[in-house]
């Protein structure tokens, strides 16, 4: 894409002082002689949302009923742009700015609708939700997410194209010619009472993991190297440009930890890695990781000076507010302090501008949600599916195996046994007696994820089903067990415990880490170590998420670019009946000195 396309884009709010910025004004001369005068000074506000994956309105189109969870939180850019319409009401609209740092266009039934069902990229085809909605809110940029590259790279540029603002990302480079696929930041100057400009400069940063997650959208096309290095080249830059704030953008965590392990050369969570090694930052707002982090300080190690991390909780849950005050200082605009904090959601109503925008967009997919696919003879839940082996997981696998099997019928692996691993990706999936919708489908892979057949050997598959035993807290024989501490130990998300079926073992939670799986066996026999298996298994563990052992590396042997989510929903389709009595079996347990938990 040539680089003068909305590139280093300089969006010149050309901003008016309001009435609350006159402290920047002279004070009248003392009988005794003129007193000096005080300093000029200018406040703005910058707000930010990250990760908000498709969420336009406060509606959850898996279960198809308002969102709700336990802390009672609301979601949605209807519900931001209400916060975002306060503040702008209390600072003065052209003393804020708009931002977002990514994970904006996959996530949700809506976003998947445009991207697929009644795509984007049609000719004549809509305009996407998310584009329209983040338009009529008024954003100033975003960074990318690595959620952006699920839908393939057409379907991103057909959406950036459809922004009135600059999707950002200095580290996504064409692989060809190693120069920026998208613009590395824009510069934005807001007007001051004093005579000059503030220029404000927004570097976006996206996730490094995009070149194994995405592998087969960006492969040959696009590279991205770490943030560190890319902050580095960049914050200089835009420094001796005249940029008197540098804001970073940044779709990636703050821990300094990576789930591909050292797949990578280059860190997944580096944003206070970026804060640390790279000076001249002011803040970054920090997204990927799905955490609340209203205000983190970090000192930078070369110039000893504080930079204001903010995350906002994901899905429009929350708004990070920086609030900047500078002084005007040898002929320049100095940054004087820098505070964070975050706004819930939950505490305003949606605007109706933004409900009224997208109502058609929403009654199309609240339609297509509800399409009957088929019958289910029982009900099932994944309600205790992260401490017990449900039917509501075995039908993910039923139909993974199923359909590599089929796939790899009549070649060279066609006489291997086929295993499959899924994962509890949402505590809260269900499959109703009687019909089942595409919303009940949907809603056991709420991830764009597709599917693999990966080559694997007993040994490997015993390390594979160790590594995913760490999911649970170390409980002593004899202790109370309670399901609300059992699981997630050492902060291990529930899409990264992995239950394997065509294996039946047992998970020792008395025992340490590495040495829980005991009685692993296959067709009722000790599981042979040097037996060779074809693993079913979703394109983000295979690509490295997670960092489980051996499977990146495993030969590839098949892979679909088809959601899994829409094989399950055809294969409920081609059944017409699901029956658990048919596929569902107890492959494996929680024990502690071999008695089971359960």
């Amino acid at each position: 894409m040539p680089l003068n396309r909305r590139t280093f884009l300089e969006s010149s709010a050309a901003l008016g002082a309001g009435a609350a910025l006159a402290a920047g004004t002279a004070a009248p001369a003392e009988a005794h002689g003129a007193r000096p005068r005080p300093a000029k000074r200018y406040s703005f506000t910058v707000m930010g949302t990250t990760d908000l994956h498709g969420n336009v309105l406060n509606w959850d189109y898996f279960t198809d009923k308002e969102f709700d969870d336990k802390a009672h939180n609301d979601i949605g850019l209807a519900k931001i742009s209400t916060l975002v319409n306060q503040v702008r009401a209390d600072r003065g609209r052209r003393n804020t700015l708009l931002i977002d740092a990514g994970d904006t266009i996959q996530g949700t039934q809506l976003s998947y609708y445009y991207a697929k069902v009644d795509p984007i990229t049609r000719e004549g085809g809509p305009v996407h939700p998310m584009a329209q909605a983040m338009n009529a809110i008024g954003y100033d940029a975003a960074a990318l997410g690595n959620h952006e590259f699920n839908y393939g790279i057409p379907v991103l540029r057909k959406f950036e194209e459809q922004c009135d603002f600059p999707l950002l990302g200095a580290n996504a480079l064409d692989a060809k010619t190693l120069r920026p696929a998208f613009p590395p930041y824009s510069v934005h100057r807001l007007r001051t009472p004093h005579g000059r400009d503030v220029r404000v400069a927004v570097l976006g940063l996206t996730n490094p993991g995009i070149a194994l997650w995405d592998k087969a959208n960006v492969s040959g096309r696009m590279v991205f190297p770490g943030l560190e290095e890319q902050a580095a080249k960049w914050v200089p830059k835009l420094r001796s440009m005249g940029a008197d704030v540098v804001i970073v953008s940044a779709h990636s965590g703050s821990s300094g930890t990576s789930s591909y392990g050292d797949q990578l050369p280059h860190v997944e969570n580096a944003a206070g890695l970026v804060a640390e090694q790279v000076p001249g930052i002011d803040a970054i707002l920090v997204g990927h990781a799905h955490t609340e982090i209203p205000e983190y300080r970090i000192a930078n190690k070369e110039t000893g000076k504080e930079v204001v991390l903010s995350e906002p909780l994901k899905w429009g849950q929350r708004l990070t507010l920086f609030d900047f005050d500078l002084v005007w200082e040898k002929g320049r605009w100095t940054v004087e302090k820098v505070a964070a904090q975050v706004l819930n959601s939950n505490t305003v109503e949606e605007d109706p501008q933004i409900t009224g925008l997208l109502a058609d967009e929403h009654r199309k997919v609240v339609a297509y949600v509800n399409t009957v696919i088929g019958t289910s003879t029982a009900a099932m839940t994944t309600a205790d599916a992260p401490w017990k082996d449900e039917p509501i997981i075995d039908l993910i696998n039923v139909v993974q195996a199923e359909t590599v099997k089929a796939a790899l019928a009549g070649g060279a692996y066609a006489a291997l046994p086929v295993l499959s691993q899924a994962s509890c990706f949402s505590r809260t999936a269900r499959i109703p007696a009687g019909e089942i919708t595409i919303k009940d489908a949907a809603g056991l892979y709420p991830f764009e994820n597709t599917l693999e057949a990966r080559l694997m050997t007993g040994a490997q598959l015993k390390e594979y089903l160790e590594y995913s035993a760490k999911y649970y807290v170390r409980t002593p024989a004899g202790a109370p067990v309670d399901t609300a501490k059992l699981t997630n130990a050492d902060s291990t998300p529930d899409y990264n415990y992995d239950a394997v079926s065509g294996l039946t073992y047992d998970i020792d939670i008395a025992k340490p880490v590495g040495q829980r799986i005991t009685g692993l066996s296959f067709e009722g026999e000790p599981l042979d170590p040097a037996a060779k298996f074809v693993l079913a298994v979703n394109n983000y563990r295979a690509s490295g998420g997670g960092a489980f052992p051996h499977v990146a590396q495993a030969e590839q042997l098949w892979a679909n670019s088809d959601e899994i989510r829409n094989t399950i929903i055809q294969w409920v389709q081609a059944k017409g009946t699901v029956d658990p009595a048919t596929f569902a079996s107890v492959d494996w347990r929680l024990t502690r000195d071999g008695v089971p938990v359960f």
